[in-house]
């Protein structure tokens, strides 16, 4: 059964489309590259997420089913070609929304994976590619080094925060549209944080002390 109403699930999905399409587009500008590859790299960035959590759990993508999840990523495309040139900071721009659509497709990917009936950690793993996935899209067709694999930067850490709490939420019975959204907002408060003060995850290796 389905935790969130079908058009609640559907409007947190379009404006997490939107959040991240607008990163693609604004990519695609500062690279220099034309409107069509700015709307392709939206779109990539969008709906590269859900895509791939749809097909892993088994169901037609949402973005095919739905014609209208389209209409975030023209909207991204088409306020990025109009407002670009008045954006002083591309990068704090960029991340923010970025942030934005971590917070809400950790979310909503996790609950659409419990609703498909994906035990809870299963679930929170999809809620995580879910976030991270169109971002990695991005990155790679960008020619940029993924947020994702960054050392300087904590990407993945937040979103599998928020999917966590959702399938703790969704385990005591107490998930819902109000709690959803609170994981979410404080999803996207670690994101913001990080990229404020620099904060780092752990190298893959134990630094040493220099002798002496």
């Amino acid at each position: 059964m389905e935790i969130f109403a079908e058009r609640t699930q559907l409007a947190l999905d379009l404006v997490g489309v939107f959040f991240f399409a607008v990163t693609g587009a604004l990519l695609a500008a500062r690279k220099g590259f034309d409107v069509v590859a700015s709307a392709l790299l939206a779109g990539m960035t969008g709906l590269g997420g859900g895509v791939i959590r749809d097909l892993i759990i088994g169901v037609r993508p949402a973005a095919l089913e739905h014609p209208v999840y389209l209409a975030p990523v023209v909207l991204a495309a088409g306020v990025v070609y109009l407002y670009y040139p008045h954006v002083p900071r591309f990068r704090r721009t960029l991340l923010l929304f970025d942030a934005a659509g971590l917070g809400l497709f950790c979310v909503t990917g996790t609950e659409k994976a419990l609703a498909a009936g994906v035990p809870a950690v299963s679930a929170a793993l999809l809620g995580v590619t879910s976030a991270v996935g169109g971002g990695l899209l991005r990155d790679v067709v960008a020619r940029e080094v993924p947020s994702l694999f960054r050392y300087d930067d904590i990407y993945a850490l937040p979103a599998m925060t928020g999917a966590a709490a959702t399938a703790v939420l969704w385990r005591l019975d107490a998930l819902s549209v109000w709690t959803g959204v609170t994981a979410s907002v404080v999803t996207f408060a670690l994101r913001a944080l990080a990229v404020r003060y620099g904060w780092r995850a752990p190298l893959a290796y134990r630094r040493q002390a220099p002798d002496g």
